[in-house]
């Protein structure tokens, strides 16, 4: 279970009952919670992937707008997720 605490730091708080209890991964989470600060990489993905839809020739792409949106949101996670892990 993730959970926030005053500081808005987020700690992991891994319980387990059973032996074959998976633990959580903090950093989905944390992608989630960055999205909405990688508003405007997302919306060139978008607008990249609607003026290709045509194309049938296959040589139009939105690699570059894709992995921008990645890596706003990777540069938001990082500080987060790194003083976490051991």
């Amino acid at each position: 279970m993730i959970r926030q605490n005053k500081n808005n730091s987020i700690q992991q708080y891994i319980t387990s009952n059973r032996a074959d209890d998976e633990p959580v991964d903090p950093k989905k989470y944390l992608e989630d919670s960055c999205k909405p600060k990688c508003v405007k990489p997302l919306l060139e993905y978008q607008a990249c992937i609607k003026r290709i839809e045509g194309d049938d020739s296959g040589h139009k792409h939105c690699t570059g707008q894709y992995f921008d949106y990645w890596s706003c949101i990777d540069k938001c996670v990082a500080p987060k997720l790194f003083p976490k892990l051991k």
